[in-house]
C-alpha cells in the first residue's frame, strides 16, 4: 500500500511514522495553544498532556531516525530533510512548552510572588531545595540498588561457575582414579606378561 508522502522517496515504514507523527504534532499544537488560557491546575494538566505528547513526538522520531537508515541513500537526501523539518518543529513546541511551564505567576495563579520580602516565596524556595534533595537522594538509592542488583547477578553467575567447575574437577578426578585403575591392571598384566 503506498503512501502518497512517499511516492519517491523512502520506505512504507517511515511514512507510517511520519503521519503519526503529523498526527502528534498537530494534538501538541492545539495543547499548547490552549495552555496560555489556563490557570492553577487546569494548566498543570494541560501542560502534562503536552509532555506526554511530546514524548510520544520524540519516540517517533528515534522510529524514523532507525528507519532512515534503511532507505536507499539514493533517496535518503529527501528523507533527510523531511526528517530534519520534523525535527526542528518537535524542537519548537519542546521549548514553548518549557516557556509556559516555567511561567509560575500563571501556573499558581495568584498566590504566586516574586518579591523578595514574601515570607511564601522563602518558604517555597525551602521547600523545592528539600524536594531537589530527595531527588538527589532518591536517584542515588536507585543508583545503589541497581549497582546491588547487578553484583548479586554477578555473584550468581561466578557461584554457578564455580559449580560447574568443581563438578568438571570433580569428574576429572574420578577419571583420573578409573585411569590410575586401569594402569594398575595394565602394568600387572605386563609384568605378568614379563614372568613367562
Amino acid at each position: 500500500m503506498a503512501n502518497p508522502l512517499d511516492t519517491d522517496a523512502g520506505s512504507e515504514l517511515f511514512s507510517g511514522y511520519e503521519a503519526e507523527l503529523k498526527l502528534v504534532q498537530a494534538d501538541l499544537s492545539q495543547k499548547l495553544d490552549q495552555i496560555p488560557d489556563l490557570a492553577g491546575e487546569p494548566r498543570k494538566a494541560a501542560i502534562s498532556q503536552a509532555e506526554r505528547a511530546l514524548e510520544e513526538a520524540n519516540e517517533l522520531l528515534d522510529q524514523m531516525r532507525l528507519e532512515k537508515q534503511n532507505i536507499p541513500s539514493s533517496t535518503r537526501t529527501k528523507v533527510n530533510q523531511r526528517f530534519r523539518n520534523h525535527e526542528s518543529d518537535v524542537d519548537i513546541a519542546k521549548r514553548k512548552l518549557r516557556s509556559l511551564a516555567d511561567d509560575r505567576s500563571a501556573l499558581f495563579g495568584n498566590r504566586y510572588s516574586d518579591n523578595p520580602n514574601d515570607v511564601q516565596l522563602e518558604q517555597r524556595q525551602q521547600l523545592l531545595s528539600g524536594t531537589d534533595r530527595l531527588d538527589r537522594s532518591s536517584q542515588r538509592l536507585k543508583a545503589s540498588q541497581a549497582l546491588a542488583n547487578d553484583t548479586e547477578a554477578i555473584g550468581a553467575s561466578t557461584l554457578a561457575d564455580l559449580h560447574r567447575q568443581g563438578e568438571t574437577i570433580r569428574h576429572t578426578h574420578d577419571t583420573l582414579l578409573e585411569s590410575e585403575g586401569y594402569v594398575d591392571r595394565s602394568v600387572k598384566t605386563l609384568r605378568g606378561m614379563a614372568r613367562r
